[in-house]
């Protein structure tokens, strides 16, 4: 359930973000160029990347060269850290 709350939640926030957005815009705020052009770059680039995961996912690992590398970055949870010896509690010579 948690999961299905988090994709709908996920999906209505950029919804959220530029119905704000417009409104500004009606109230009459003005967005000068360089933030316009800001916000078209980052758009294209998130777009850009999602496009590229989606197919290095769905049709295999060579689409990831239009990403930079051709195989996506692995995440291993760190291994545990090796517990230290109290070498005082051994007897001695051995």
């Amino acid at each position: 359930m948690y999961q299905l709350a988090l994709s709908l939640w996920r999906t209505c926030v950029p919804y959220v973000v530029a119905f704000l957005a417009v409104q500004a815009a009606r109230l009459g705020v003005r967005i000068d160029d360089a933030t316009v052009s800001s916000a078209l770059t980052t758009g294209f680039g998130t777009v850009y990347y999602a496009v590229f995961r989606y197919l290095e996912a769905r049709l295999g690992r060579r689409w990831g060269w239009f990403l930079g590398a051709a195989r996506p970055p692995s995440y291993q949870p760190k291994a545990a850290a090796p517990t230290p010896v109290d070498y005082s509690s051994l007897p001695e010579g051995g």
